[in-house]
């Protein structure tokens, strides 16, 4: 197996900012469908989206995450979509767009598979849901002190979404948001650091010390000392 050489501080900082442009680019593209399917009556959300049992919507999987049935409902995603999404993205915004694609086709699949026939699923939640499942365990996965850390707080902090992944909320695609949480921790797994230990460091041949006792001039180096020569 391949291993990629362990990234520097320098390195981090710089996927950090482009993540974060990233993440603007994603947010205006998603908005800019908002404007677009408002003014279709929400035309494209109708026709993109994922249906259940229909075969012809399976690529409806990777479009229906950027459709939104409502003002409310494309503001209501943005905030975590945005925070979640630069978390996933800040440790490389390759692997980034890898993890959406596989997040979106999980939460697409557990749509298609078990949703009521006929509904029609659209929604940034599922993308939500799987970068937090990315966020919270990626850092063990990758052996990541730091990560870790973060994924422990932002699970503390955001643990009563889960609670959205559970059937019963009226009008939540709960399918949705579970798929996009199990296809995040997959994610977590497939893409993880594959970083090569550092080498440890050379061992230095120890130099014999003259003045020890034993060396052929510990005598002389003793009676130098004694007279302040030395």
């Amino acid at each position: 197996m391949s291993r990629t050489p362990a990234v520097t501080a320098e390195q981090m900082i710089a996927e950090a900012r482009k993540a974060f442009f990233v993440m603007f680019g994603f947010l205006a593209v998603v908005w800019a469908l908002q404007l677009a399917n408002w003014g279709s009556d929400y035309d494209l959300a109708r026709r993109y989206a994922v249906v259940a049992g229909d075969v012809e919507c399976i690529p409806g999987m990777l479009t229906a995450p950027f459709l939104h049935l409502s003002w409310q409902h494309i503001e209501s995603n943005s905030g975590p979509l945005f925070v979640f999404g630069f978390l996933a993205a800040y440790r490389g915004v390759a692997r980034f767009f890898g993890l959406t694609a596989l997040v979106a086709v999980a939460s697409g699949l557990a749509i298609w598979c078990f949703e009521h026939d006929g509904v029609g699923t659209v929604g940034a939640s599922g993308l939500v849901f799987g970068y937090f499942g990315y966020v919270v365990v990626r850092g063990f996965f990758d052996r990541h002190l730091i990560d870790s850390l973060v994924g422990v707080v932002m699970g503390a902090s955001y643990a009563y979404t889960l609670t959205l992944t559970v059937p019963g909320t009226p009008g939540i695609s709960w399918l949705a948001h579970l798929g996009g949480l199990v296809g995040g921790v997959i994610g977590a797994w497939v893409f993880r650091d594959r970083r090569t230990p550092a080498p440890a460091p050379a061992a230095t041949p120890a130099v014999p010390d003259s003045s020890s006792a034993g060396h052929p001039r510990a005598d002389l180096h003793k009676e130098l000392r004694d007279l302040g020569l030395l």
